[in-house]
């Protein structure tokens, strides 16, 4: 069973999509959790939910606007890295995946997130997903489109730190290093 050590707090990450980013392409970034997570302790992050933020350069709300046609941008968070491409919905290092839909000769948007973090987890500490390792990845892409104005994908994550008993921790850390890719 998991303790909590602190309150929910947020954690961010923001990826840039340049205009060299491509139909196809990949941008990853990392978020360090080694001030967070201890294994002599049983330290871990629980992750409570993750939210995808989707802007132009401009900051504005019209994604249309900053691709060459109509596109998905997709982004998922994983605790292991993936390299430069997306992991399947069965993967259980992925903690949770959204997309915004661009469908710009109509200019309409829609956005939603497909993968929340308290879907997966052992039943004892299923409230939220548990995370021992030091170090996050958010992968974020274009299909269907290029990027034509430099935007920004922003994964905004409430975690809380938590204290885990030996046999949570053991599990958590076999099933994160056994994940299929």
């Amino acid at each position: 069973m998991a303790t909590s050590k602190t309150g929910s707090f947020y954690l961010t990450e923001t990826l840039t999509m340049t205009t060299s980013t491509d139909d196809g392409d990949r941008v990853v970034g990392t978020i360090d959790l080694g001030a967070y997570v201890n294994v002599a302790t049983g330290q871990a992050i629980a992750i409570e939910s993750v939210d995808f933020v989707y802007q132009d350069i401009l900051l504005a709300s019209n994604m249309a606007n900053a691709v060459s046609a109509s596109s998905t941008l997709s982004a998922q968070l994983t605790d292991l890295n993936p390299g430069n491409s997306f992991v399947r919905a069965d993967n259980q290092s992925l903690v949770a995946s959204g997309a915004l839909c661009i469908d710009k000769a109509n200019n309409v948007m829609s956005h939603a997130s497909d993968l929340y973090p308290d879907n997966y987890g052992p039943a004892a500490v299923s409230e939220a997903f548990m995370v021992v390792n030091d170090t996050l990845y958010l992968i974020g892409g274009i299909d269907g489109g290029d990027i034509t104005e430099t935007s920004y994908l922003t994964a905004r994550i409430r975690c809380r730190v938590v204290k885990l008993g030996s046999k949570d921790w053991m599990a958590i850390a076999i099933q994160s290093t056994a994940s299929d890719n």
